[in-house]
């Protein structure tokens, strides 16, 4: 430690230090989720105006607080911000103009930072909060490992925030960077780590449809939650189950797994890999969450590539995705990203995923959503559409939708035609939009004649 400690003050900076570092026409990557930088982020904000031009900042799904060279810059005549993953913060600074959606497939993530192919997309600067440095001259990347030692090793400058409130999460693979392979080191201002509200009390809708993916389940699956209330409800009711020797390989780790882990639902034995370990990439969640993951041997954080490539996650039995979607037409195209275009979110890992888990020997994947929803002015809207909202992206092709859940039923759509999709779909939506969804497929020409689908 002491050998490190010498390295450790030569390559200590201050903050506005360090944002002197970045230059005009540079990229700068923000880190993953709630490892994005503050006081990094805070002195960079001060150079708008100074002269600095075109700077792009990129970051994975941004958090509170609200980046500074966001909210100094209206104009964007010093940056721009962009991310790969959009949240609530994301899309605000979306709909002022103040943000850029990055689309890609998250497992991509990792190929992306590593692949010399890509290398015009690599960082100037890398910037990410991280752990106190380790006895071995390692700072772990916490709650956001993500493609975050890929981006800093092949950054121009590779810059770690230090605070000493992000939990160290074990590994797993390209979980930490070495004080050799960074530049520079900032001793942060010890600001809270990003955590979530407890997830909102569920509707009857989304207990119905929990209720029937549970059933799906089988002793020893390997399950991936998405993010959101669903997934985090249909956790909890796992854990209440009589289901038994569970595996978790999923891009978050969410609030759910821990109440798994509390009732003994989780020993991660039947796995193909990380044998007696729950693996994961990044974790958005509240304090508890944090406090469980810090420092604890069963879980491992790992590279997304690991968790999200499909043939990772096709390699384990019985894998379980279970996902959120925005809307679905009569062709059966789902948007689980957009509201029109909107950017509401991302691909993240969906696809990957679905994909994944369809392969995998007794695996299924689940696209949930509640049939309907009921916008600003009280008027109730389906989900079911005879075609997606214009605008809207495809975020998973029909060719790979699986199974697909409301609170009216559950349908595996694999290998259906286009007229038993149709009528699936219809069945599963609200019953007050099913003639005029009918009627559109009538109007579509995808409906039988007898109103009856073999297949």
């Amino acid at each position: 430690m002491g050998t490190y400690m010498e390295e450790y003050r030569r390559k200590l900076i201050s903050a506005d230090e360090a944002a002197k570092l970045v230059q005009s026409n540079d990229i700068v990557e923000y880190g993953m989720f709630a490892t994005k930088p503050i006081d990094f982020d805070v002195a960079l904000g001060k150079r708008a105006g100074d002269g600095l031009q075109n700077v792009s900042i990129r970051a994975t799904g941004s958090v509170l607080p609200i980046p500074e060279v966001i909210k100094c810059d209206p104009e964007q005549k010093t940056f721009q911000y962009f991310s790969w993953y959009f949240t609530a913060l994301d899309r605000k600074a979306a709909d002022l103009g103040l943000a850029c959606h990055a689309p890609f497939n998250y497992h991509e993530a990792t190929m992306l930072a590593y692949n010399p192919d890509f290398k015009q997309y690599w960082a100037d600067v890398w910037c990410a909060q991280v752990t106190p440095m380790d006895r071995s001259g390692c700072f772990n990347f916490g709650l956001g490992n993500s493609h975050n030692r890929g981006m800093a090793l092949n950054s121009r400058v590779a810059i770690v925030e230090v605070n000493p409130n992000m939990p160290r999460c074990l590994g797993g693979s390209d979980e930490y960077v070495h004080i050799s392979e960074i530049d520079y080191i900032i001793e942060g201002s010890e600001q809270p780590v990003f955590a979530t509200p407890p997830s909102a009390a569920p509707s009857e809708s989304e207990k119905r449809i929990a209720e029937q993916i549970v059933a799906e389940i089988v002793d020893g699956a390997c399950l991936q939650l998405g993010i959101g209330a669903l997934p985090n409800l249909i956790g909890n009711m796992i854990a209440e189950s009589d289901l038994k020797d569970l595996g978790i390989q999923s891009e978050m780790f969410c609030d759910a797994y821990v109440k798994m882990y509390e009732t003994g639902k989780i020993t991660n034995m039947r796995k193909a890999k990380d044998i007696n370990k729950s693996t994961f990439s990044f974790s958005l969640g509240t304090p508890e969450t944090y406090d469980f993951l810090n420092d604890n041997p069963r879980c491992a954080s790992v590279a997304v590539y690991d968790t999200n490539s499909p043939e990772a996650v096709a390699r384990n039995t019985n894998a379980i995705s279970i996902n959120n979607i925005l809307e679905i037409d009569l062709l059966c195209q789902v948007c689980s990203e957009s509201y029109g275009l909107r950017q509401i979110s991302g691909t993240g890992g969906q696809l990957d995923f679905v994909t994944g888990a369809f392969h995998s020997r007794g695996g299924k994947s689940f696209l949930a959503f509640s049939s309907t929803f009921t916008d600003s002015e009280g008027k109730m809207h389906s989900r079911v559409r005879p075609l997606l909202t214009p605008g809207a992206v495809v975020t998973v092709p029909r060719t790979q939708v699986h199974y697909v859940v409301t609170e009216y039923g559950i349908v595996n759509m694999k290998a259906k035609s286009i007229w038993g999709r149709a009528e699936a779909l219809i069945n599963l939506a609200h019953p007050d939009f099913r003639d005029d969804l009918l009627a559109s497929a009538r109007e579509m020409k995808i409906w039988s004649k007898t109103n009856r689908i073999p297949f």
